[in-house]
């Protein structure tokens, strides 16, 4: 299947995420912070990437800019993993490169349509 870029600080969401994906037939691959995220996207030119946008360090935001901003990188989806629901997050995540939007907590059925829809593109 294809390789997925977790960045999530918070081990529970972390391992929930990961196992789920796992047992789907994906191969994980994990950050825990945005620094982290950006080299490890360098590094291993994962098919997607699942992006926590509160996160220690450089934020999700900052690292989605980069990576985007990034020739060898932006091509590679982000999806925004957020429990930021106020009016204009979505859009906000769009705008710095996010190429989808979930909302915590994670609804995976509907996760794994996008992830699909994404890499089918």
């Amino acid at each position: 299947m294809s390789r997925i870029l977790v960045v999530e600080d918070n081990a529970l969401n972390r391992d929930m995420l990961t196992r789920r994906l796992e047992r789907r037939g994906h191969e994980t691959l994990v950050a825990v912070d945005g620094h982290e995220a950006i080299e490890k996207a360098r590094a291993e030119q994962p098919d997607i990437i699942l992006m926590d946008m509160s996160l220690p360090e450089v934020d999700g935001w900052e690292a989605t800019r980069r990576i985007k901003a990034d020739d060898a990188l932006r091509s590679i989806p982000v999806i925004a993993l957020t429990a930021h629901v106020m009016a204009g997050d979505r859009q906000r995540a769009l705008d710095v490169g996010c190429d989808d939007y979930e909302v915590k907590p994670i609804d995976f059925d509907r996760l794994t349509r996008k992830i699909a829809a994404l890499l089918d593109s």
